[in-house]
């Protein structure tokens, strides 16, 4: 096996593979990427058992063979070079040899056959969506996942196909993000899965944001998403989701109109001063006012008066203010509603003109 090309051709999809490979992992093969060389292409696969990417380019003239390669070290080698650098890299018995320029590395290898393989997905569900708008979708909810809870099904993102419907859901138990796109979809019956945690942030890493198409397959146990040049597979969480359109607070009858990007400013100030582990900070709301107050245990206080369009009773309400910063923050309008109810009760954040995503951050004691 032998091929010359030039670095940056390589270092892309290397990149892209890259990312899912484990640093410690209990399986040795697991630390490398799959490698299989035709005449005329590359391809580089990368996987941790649950998530495998595979990126592809061009190649001239090379001699075709299959082998695996230490990832870290591969990429380190190819990051190292020299911008336009020319790389070449042979394969004999169970050493590669990359040379380029006047530098040599000799890395050892596995065979190609110990390299765990995905199962083919059949009898999926298939459909098209542009890449900016499934990044959109996970950019504006993957922040609300869970991470590392005890309930496995919240450590991940769910994906509903709901008529005509494209719809990612997140939460951990503390607050809630929801963003849907209208799309032309084949019909199906209500459909969900869970991606994740590890593929949404993948996913996410991997998709443009271009018009281009992207094709998503799904079947009961996996996802599949394949760009011009990239796959990513990912397994599904198996676990049901909990019913998050009960979580959504109805009848909110105190709104809040606000500049969305003098809000989140204000309230980041104030934030500075909050309990690094509880994060906690007291909305009071007052006519056309929204005074937001931090303490903490070293008894130093914040206070932040923000101009607001607000009529109704005074209110006041705890937050952990970093779930609200990440809310305003996910919202692409420039004036944001937030709705209250009372001071037991969620609150519910979106864009002034567009409700297709959509915030549920619970209240804290203080």
């Amino acid at each position: 096996m032998r091929f010359n090309i030039i670095r940056e051709s390589l270092l892309k999809p290397l990149t892209a593979v890259s990312g899912v490979v484990e640093k410690r992992q209990t399986l040795p093969i697991l630390s490398n990427i799959l490698l299989n060389v035709e005449k005329d292409k590359i391809t580089l696969t990368g996987t941790d058992l649950e998530v495998e990417l595979t990126a592809s380019t061009e190649l001239e003239n090379a001699e075709p063979g299959e082998i695996t390669l230490p990832a870290r070290k591969f990429m380190d080698i190819c990051r190292s070079l020299p911008e336009g650098a020319t790389l070449q890299l042979e394969v004999k018995d169970t050493r590669a040899t990359i040379r380029s320029g006047k530098s040599r590395f000799t890395l050892s290898t596995l065979p190609a056959s110990d390299f765990p393989s995905t199962d083919s997905i059949t009898g999926a569900y298939r459909f098209e969506v542009k890449q900016q708008e499934l990044k959109s979708l996970i950019d504006r909810t993957q922040f609300s996942m869970a991470n590392q809870d005890v309930r496995y099904y919240l450590n991940g993102l769910l994906l509903e196909i709901d008529n005509n419907i494209l719809r990612t859901v997140a939460t951990d138990g503390h607050r809630l993000a929801i963003c849907e796109l209208q799309q032309d979809l084949p019909q199906t019956e209500k459909q969900q899965v869970i991606i994740p945690r590890k593929g949404v942030t993948e996913l996410g890493r991997m998709l443009e944001d271009s018009e281009q198409p992207c094709t998503i397959q799904l079947n009961t146990n996996h996802i599949k998403v394949t760009l011009a040049d990239t796959v990513f597979t990912s397994k599904l969480v198996d676990g049901r989701f909990p019913d998050y359109e009960r979580v959504i607070p109805q009848g909110v009858d105190k709104e809040i109109l606000a500049d969305r990007e003098l809000i989140r400013q204000g309230l980041l100030r104030a934030a500075i001063l909050s309990n690094e582990k509880y994060r906690g900070i007291r909305i009071q709301m007052s006519e056309d006012t929204l005074k937001a107050t931090v303490n903490n245990p070293e008894l130093e206080e914040a206070e932040e008066e923000i101009d607001v369009s607000y009529k109704g009773d005074t209110i006041e309400i705890g937050f952990n203010v970093s779930y609200l910063v990440d809310a305003l923050s996910a919202v692409l309008q420039d004036e944001v509603v937030i709705r209250l109810f009372d001071a037991n009760s969620s609150c519910l954040i979106h864009g002034k003109d567009d409700q297709s995503a959509k915030y549920v951050v619970m209240p804290m004691r203080l």
